[in-house]
């Protein structure tokens, strides 16, 4: 038997409104909405190769043997490819990404929404977008917003049947650019799935939530509007409130550091006096900031004479989750 093979590549995606708390850990049910923008550019491709002469599951990881939790949670998913088309084979996944893991640009989503595809794809399963996008979900929440391409939201939903990512408005709607500022390259010492289990633990996480869709209706207003103004004032208070929940855990969570404060004070008064970007953080030290297209230049300028910017990656909206190659 040859083995049954599959490629496919995925982007990351920045959320706008936040996801931040399960109200089931196992399914990754989110205990509020979210809406995020996909990140062309950047990338994860995953090659997923079914083969009846392994005797267990491989994962490389950037060239590199992975064992461990990350070997862990791949093959749970691939346990789920595996009850889907009736199979029992193992597989080698290799993965590979041109963005830095595990530091706050949602490595895990791209990865496990490119591996959902190429997996079911590999055992021949041709999975509708919602269903691609709550497999994703089980392997990382934000994963299932990968799947659909540019401006997207993932509905809370009901359970596991109605929980998943649709999209919005195209990735042509808004030419907008995030410049990601990144402080640091280096895995966050706490991840986002060990994070999200804290949520509640904060005594201001029920207040955010409460709230959550009065954000999504603003966000979703603002960019059926292209209006930037209201998306940069949403966008930046659901970030903060987003790490005020981490910080006020038990025990409480510090993503960033003197760099990204500098940038979060100093983007608001660069709005101010003309430039319009705004910022947002997810679970790491690294700034993303928004911009409209025709400013991104002057943007990623800004951010990269500052201190404690290593570099600065810019990314239009990306597109859905897509095969590369099935033999």
């Amino acid at each position: 038997m040859t083995a049954l093979t599959a490629t496919a590549l995925a982007h990351p995606n920045i959320a706008f409104i936040k996801y931040w708390g399960n109200r089931d850990q196992v399914l990754r049910l989110p205990v509020n909405g979210s809406i995020s923008m996909n990140l062309e550019g950047l990338f994860t491709r995953t090659r997923v190769s079914f083969d009846e002469d392994l005797d267990a599951d491989i994962l490389i990881l950037n060239g590199q043997d992975v064992v461990g939790s990350a070997l862990s949670r791949v093959s749970a998913l691939l346990d789920q490819v595996r009850g889907m088309a009736g199979k029992k084979l193992f597989a080698q996944v290799e993965s590979s990404n041109n963005f830095p893991m595990g530091a706050g640009i949602a490595s895990s989503a791209a990865a496990f929404a490119a591996l959902s595809l190429a997996a079911s794809r590999a055992l021949g399963l041709e999975l509708h977008e919602a269903e691609l996008s709550r497999l994703a979900r089980l392997g990382s929440g934000s994963a299932c917003r990968s799947i659909p391409g540019g401006f997207v939201e993932w509905q809370t939903g009901q359970g596991d049947a109605d929980s998943f990512a649709v999209s919005i408005a195209p990735a042509e709607h808004w030419k907008l650019v995030d410049c990601v500022a990144v402080i640091e390259t280096g895995h966050k010492p706490v991840g986002s799935t060990q994070g999200h289990a804290l949520a509640d633990s904060s005594p201001l996480q029920a207040a955010r939530v409460a709230n959550a869709g009065r954000r999504l209706n603003r966000c979703r207003n603002a960019i059926l509007k292209r209006d930037f103004r209201a998306l940069a004032e949403v966008v930046e208070l659901d970030s903060n409130l987003m790490h005020a929940v981490m910080m006020t855990s038990t025990p409480p969570l510090f993503y960033w550091e003197p760099a990204s404060v500098q940038l979060m004070k100093a983007i608001p008064a660069w709005r101010s006096e003309g430039l319009p970007m705004c910022y947002t953080l997810d679970a790491g030290a690294n700034v993303h900031a928004i911009c409209p297209a025709e400013a991104a230049g002057q943007v990623a300028e800004q951010l990269s004479r500052q201190p404690g910017v290593q570099q600065v990656l810019q990314a239009t909206v990306g597109g859905p989750a897509r095969v590369e190659d099935i033999s």
